[in-house]
This record gives C-alpha cells, structure tokens and sequence, in this order.
C-alpha cells in the first residue's frame, strides 16, 4: 500500500506557485524531511523574479536543488553563492541563521523559467543547536547513476550503492530522478522511510498512474517500481524517522516550544544577525 498527497498551493505571484506536500495530514514528515517544496515551474518575463527577503531558522537544514533556473543565496554567515541546475545548497541552520534567496542580476535581465524543490530536514535533538553552516556542491561532485533508460543524482545521503558528499546527520535518502519513456526504477529499500514526488511528466507505481505535482509515500519495507510513460522528473526523499515530534512555527523547527518562543524574540531583537548586501527582512508573523 502507498499513500498518495496533493500538496496546497501557495501562489507567490508573477505565476509562481510553490506546492507544499509536506507536512500535510497525511505526513507530517518523512526520514528527517518535514518540508517538501515544489517550486514551479514557472517563467518570469524580464524585470521579474524570486525575492526571498532575509528571514531567520533554527534546528534543521535548507536543501535546495533545481533543475532550471538559478537562485542567489546569501547568509548571516557571509555566504554566497549562485545555485544551477544539478547542484545543491545545503544550509545547516543548528541554533540561529538568517539567509535570503533572490534571482541573479544577469538572470533576472532577460525572460528566464524556474524550476527546483526546496526542502527541510529536521536536525537530529543531540545537533539542533550546532553551528550554523552553508554548503554548497555542484553537480560534478554528486554521484550521478545512469542505467536503463533512468539518470539519478544522489543529492545527500545514500542510495543505489553511492553517498552524496553533502554532510547530513542522520539516516537521509534523497535522490534527483530523470526517467526517459519507459524507463523502470526499483524504489531502493534500504531507507525505513521513503517517498517519490513527481515533478513532471506521467509515471506509474507498481502498474497505478500517480499524478504529477503529488507526493507517494511508500509502506515501510514495501517493494515499488516507478516506470515513466513519458519523460518524468521525480525526488525520492526520507530516511530515519525522527528521533523525537517536532514543532514547526514559521521557519523554525524544535523539539522544544520554548526554543521556538526564544528564537522569535531572537529575531525580534535583531539577534541572527546581518545579511551582507541586504537592507530588507521578513518581519515576524503576527501568529
């Protein structure tokens, strides 16, 4: 049995929606994933695009990964950094960072599309106040398999036989899946958690047609095949469940309430910290 979940839809504007599958009834995590975001795709005429003003998390790790387009990532901690298709960002937030997310200058000149998924792995409670990090890596250094008709990047973590470089703290399977029509993928089992999402194109699982833009999770120690009937771009994502529930308030995630009410007084008081080259922030929601 698989459970399939239809992510809300946050239009941001200028035709780019981000889907949100994760948390949902459904799932309110998988592996050490507790956000999965779809973003796009979506094509920004000239003059347009993302501006993620400076905004503030604690107690997980941002992964980034695209497939079109490009994002500019700047931090508390000096960091940046252009993202391109096949590399990955990975922020590790621990006790305190602020970052912000915009299309480049040169980019943002012409007409330009976007296309990627953003996610949030939870920290393991012993690493949820380590330092803030950023990592990022590029596509050369990520394992990439080609087999059968199926081109897959691992992104962090291990599957198929290869482990990602990206530093991760705990069990995490994460894998970039490009399917040519008729293409077949055995899901790999060795993840106690594990879920597809399917960013474009008409796939199967197990002989069932899944909607793309939808999220399957898979029964633990379950077997599944994917199979493409048309060119399908795809995630799998999950690992070990969490070590203890989590709570989410806006960017930030704890195992503790009362280290969340902390870092909304943190950002509050201005104690995260300047992005360089950014005069802007996201205010603190009101709830």
């Amino acid at each position: 049995m698989t459970t399939i979940i239809a992510p809300r839809v946050h239009d941001l504007g200028d035709g780019f929606n981000v889907r949100r599958a994760v948390p949902s009834l459904q799932a309110r995590s998988v592996g050490p994933f507790v956000f999965v975001d779809h973003m796009g795709p979506a094509v920004f005429e000239p003059g347009r695009g993302i501006d993620v003003r400076p905004h503030p998390h604690i107690g997980l790790a941002t992964v980034t990964y695209l497939w079109s387009g490009a994002i500019h990532h700047r931090d508390t901690l000096g960091s940046e950094q252009v993202i391109t298709p096949g590399d990955v960002n990975w922020m590790t937030a621990g006790r305190g960072i602020a970052h912000s997310e915009r299309t480049p200058g040169d980019v943002r000149a012409g007409r330009h599309d976007v296309h990627g998924m953003q996610t949030w792995v939870a920290l393991p409670t012993s690493a949820e106040e380590v330092a803030p990090e950023f990592h990022h890596h590029t596509a050369a250094t990520l394992p990439s398999i080609e087999r059968g008709g199926a081109r897959l990047r691992v992104i962090a973590g291990r599957a198929y036989g290869e482990e990602s470089p990206v530093k991760v703290f705990s069990g995490t399977f994460n894998v970039a899946v490009d399917l040519q029509p008729d293409a077949e993928l055995d899901i790999d089992g060795g993840h106690v958690e594990r879920a597809l999402y399917v960013l474009e194109g008409q796939a199967q699982v197990d002989g069932a047609d899944i909607p793309e833009k939808h999220l399957v999770v898979f029964d633990r120690g379950s077997r599944a095949v994917l199979r493409a009937r048309t060119p399908v771009k795809a995630m799998l994502l999950g690992g070990e469940p969490l070590d203890a529930p989590r709570h989410l308030w806006w960017n930030f995630v704890s195992s503790s309430r009362e280290r969340i009410e902390q870092a909304k007084q943190d950002w509050l008081e201005g104690r995260f910290g300047h992005v360089p080259g950014e005069t802007e922030f996201i205010p603190l929601p009101e709830r």
